[in-house]
């Protein structure tokens, strides 16, 4: 009796098969600068806890070339990151109505946009203000 030929699909390279597929996993994928960026601060607040040359030596580190590509790309994910989930705001929020309407979804994505800017300058504000 011959052997029984089943399909198997091609996963290989799936993702780059169709823009919207490459546009999520990019997206996806920036949460891995999104967690890094989060251990380098930690180990900023471990070293801020062992000295303070231990901490001039970490916040020193963050000026080499290495650094400064990572975070500049770091940067770039993390504003990729913020919008596309700004994008994705209405979804998860299901119908907003005001007075009996629904609320369109770009009035939900620049009303988010909005009050992310306005507190990123808020903050920019406290920070002018706290330091000397």
């Amino acid at each position: 009796m011959p052997a029984i030929k089943t399909y198997k699909r091609p996963v290989d390279g799936w993702w780059r098969r169709n823009p919207f597929y490459t546009w999520y996993m990019v997206r996806e994928g920036s949460s891995v600068f999104v967690t890094v960026y989060a251990l380098v601060l930690l180990t900023g607040l471990w070293r801020l806890t062992q000295s303070q040359e231990a901490f001039d030596a970490w916040r020193a580190s963050l000026a080499s070339p290495v650094a400064l590509v990572f975070h500049a790309l770091a940067l770039w994910m993390f504003i990729m990151h913020t919008l596309s989930w700004f994008n994705v705001m209405p979804k998860t929020m299901g119908f907003v109505r005001v007075g009996g309407k629904r609320v369109p979804d770009q009035t939900i994505i620049k009303a988010g946009k909005i009050a992310a800017a306005v507190c990123a300058v808020l903050v920019y504000i406290l920070f002018l203000w706290v330091t000397p």
